[in-house]
C-alpha cells in the first residue's frame, strides 16, 4: 500500500492537477509568394519569437489551454520589372483548445491538443509592392502534438508542433516547433 501511494504520488508530480502558467519560444516557417519576382533576398526562411499560454488540467489527462504565440516580424526584397519591392509583415496568434494527456512515467507524458486559433497579419509594400497593405485576419482549427518533463512538481519543461489554422497568403506558415517551460500552482 505505501508503494502504491508512492507510484501515485510520483505521478502527480509529472501530471499535476490544477491551474498553469507558461511561456516558450515558437519557431515557424514562412515563405513569401509574390508572382513575376527576381530576389536578391530569400524569400523563406524560419523566425523564432515568444509564446505565452495558461490552462487548467482537471485531472492528469484531461484539461483545457489557450495561448498567445508572436510569429514574428519578416520583410522579403524584391525586383518586379525592373522595379525594386519591398514586403515586410508581422503575424501573431490566439488559441483555445482542449488538452488530452498520456503519463509516459514519472517524469514524461506526451500530450495532443484541439481547438481554434485566431491568426492576425499585417503586411506593408513599398516600391514595386506599393499598394500592398493588407490586414488579414483568420480562424481555423488548432492542433498541436507534444511532450512534457516535469523537473519537479511545479515546473515542467514542453516541446510541441503546433498548428495555428490559416494565415496570410505572402507571409507566415501556420506551423510551428515550440519549446516553453510550464509553471503549475
Amino acid at each position: 500500500m505505501i508503494a502504491s501511494a508512492a507510484a501515485l504520488s510520483s505521478v502527480s508530480i509529472a501530471h499535476a492537477e490544477g491551474a498553469y502558467v507558461g511561456a516558450g519560444v515558437t519557431a515557424s516557417r514562412y515563405k513569401f509568394d509574390v508572382p513575376n519576382t527576381s530576389s536578391g533576398s530569400d524569400d523563406s526562411g524560419v523566425k523564432a519569437a515568444g509564446k505565452l499560454f495558461a490552462g487548467y488540467e482537471f485531472d492528469k489527462t484531461w484539461g483545457v489551454e489557450g495561448g498567445y504565440a508572436d510569429f514574428g516580424s519578416k520583410d522579403y526584397n524584391f525586383v518586379r520589372n525592373g522595379v525594386n519591392g519591398h514586403i515586410d509583415s508581422k503575424s501573431h496568434g490566439y488559441y483555445v483548445a482542449g488538452k488530452a494527456t498520456m503519463p509516459v512515467n514519472e517524469q514524461v507524458g506526451v500530450f495532443g491538443k484541439l481547438g481554434v486559433a485566431r491568426n492576425s497579419d499585417s503586411i506593408h509594400g513599398t516600391g514595386a509592392a506599393a499598394g500592398v497593405a493588407d490586414g488579414d485576419n483568420k480562424t481555423g482549427l488548432y492542433a498541436s502534438v507534444g511532450a512534457q518533463y516535469a523537473i519537479n512538481k511545479n515546473v515542467s519543461l514542453t516541446a510541441e508542433v503546433e498548428r495555428f489554422g490559416k494565415s496570410a497568403a505572402y507571409g507566415h506558415k501556420s506551423t510551428g516547433v515550440s519549446f516553453g517551460a510550464k509553471y503549475n500552482f
